[in-house]
């Protein structure tokens, strides 16, 4: 097992009024705070060098979500959508005194620091959104204004997981030889093939931190007499994520607005407008059968959605940056991290100096 923690990095738990939650820092900085969110199935120990990085004057911190890292396994209410998630931050920062703090969000974390923005918004100081989940969930919905296909939510929700990759992270696989093995995963799909991680080891026990069951990763699953035949149900990760339980369309209602940087990988397989874990997407290209058609069912337009949810946010007076890293899967901050840390800390710099 590779030593997690980096030099410079160290780790402590932090009681809220919520739950337990495990906090990276970088003890020997001082600053403003920037507060890193990690995406599903990982933990903060993604952000490291990227904390490592940042210039003087900010503070990073990397919290763990709930049943992720070394944060509570506390059961995740899927009803609230990534509310449970955003309140966990929202109590973090609190419990640790932080003024207002420039948030960063990967992929789940996108949508938590947003839902945090949405109802904490007297914590935040800026957003960066890296690879962000759709504002409308993942799967199940059409359009840039996010319709659903079907109104319990078909084609989302936990059912969606790959059976054989949660049993191997259950298990604690590090193997490499396995198609759904984590670190086949983390190589083939967390980035764009072929990129060298030096941290691979650390990222891949990472992953494994990831608590399974029915009340986190992935979920409880539903039936639906809709295409493909699963519904979310109402606890667990994937099934917060549903469009049925995630829904961000009033984002521009919120006074006032902070900056936002959306920061994306052109290449990225997961969060895209023709996403390899989106059930309709695979459906069309004859992964999954039984697909009913485009009319029916069309791929969910995820980078699209997010892009109308943020050109309306700007319409009503916030500023937002759209900044596209070419030849970079989903994790921008690992694959493209001198070109991710000068975008990231040329937007802080300014709203600091503003």
């Amino acid at each position: 097992m590779a030593a997690p923690l980096l030099a410079g990095i160290a780790a402590r738990t932090v009681p809220t009024d919520r739950l337990t939650v495990n906090v990276l820092e970088a003890p020997e900085r001082s600053g403003v705070p920037v507060v890193f969110v990690h995406g599903n199935v990982s933990s903060s120990l993604f952000w490291q060098r990227t904390m490592l990085a940042l210039p003087p004057g900010l503070r990073p911190l990397a919290v763990d979500l709930r049943g992720f890292g070394g944060t509570e396994a506390a059961p995740v209410d899927a009803t609230r959508g990534l509310a449970d998630f955003s309140d966990d931050v929202a109590a973090t920062l609190a419990a640790l005194d932080l003024e207002p703090a420039h948030l960063v969000g990967w992929s789940l974390g996108g949508g938590v620091v947003l839902r945090l923005l949405r109802d904490h918004g007297e914590r935040v100081r800026t957003v960066t959104l890296v690879n962000p989940v759709s504002p409308f969930g993942f799967g199940g919905t059409r359009g840039v204004d996010g319709a659903l296909l079907d109104p319990e939510g078909a084609g989302s929700g936990a059912g969606a997981a790959n059976p054989e990759f949660v049993r191997r992270l259950r298990e604690g696989d590090r193997s490499a030889d396995e198609a759904f093995s984590p670190r086949t995963v983390l190589n083939t799909f967390y980035v764009k093939p072929p990129c060298t991680l030096p941290d691979a080891d650390v990222f891949v026990e990472s992953m494994l931190s990831t608590v399974t069951g029915e009340d986190n990763y992935p979920g409880d699953t539903a039936t639906s007499q809709a295409w493909p035949g699963i519904a979310p149900g109402s606890r667990g990760v994937l099934n917060a994520l549903a469009p049925t339980h995630f829904r961000l369309a009033d984002l521009h209602t919120i006074t006032p607005k902070p900056p936002i940087l959306w920061i994306r990988g052109a290449d990225d397989q997961i969060v895209s407008d023709t996403s390899m874990f989106d059930l309709a997407y695979l459906g069309s290209i004859g992964a999954v059968p039984g697909w009913p058609g485009a009319e029916t069912c069309p791929p969910q337009p995820m980078v699209a959605q997010t892009r109308a949810v943020l050109e309306r946010y700007a319409a009503e007076g916030g500023a937002v940056d759209e900044v596209v890293l070419a030849d970079t899967g989903h994790s921008p901050h690992i694959e493209r991290p001198d070109e991710f840390l000068a975008t990231l800390a040329g937007f802080l710099t300014r709203v600091e100096a503003a």
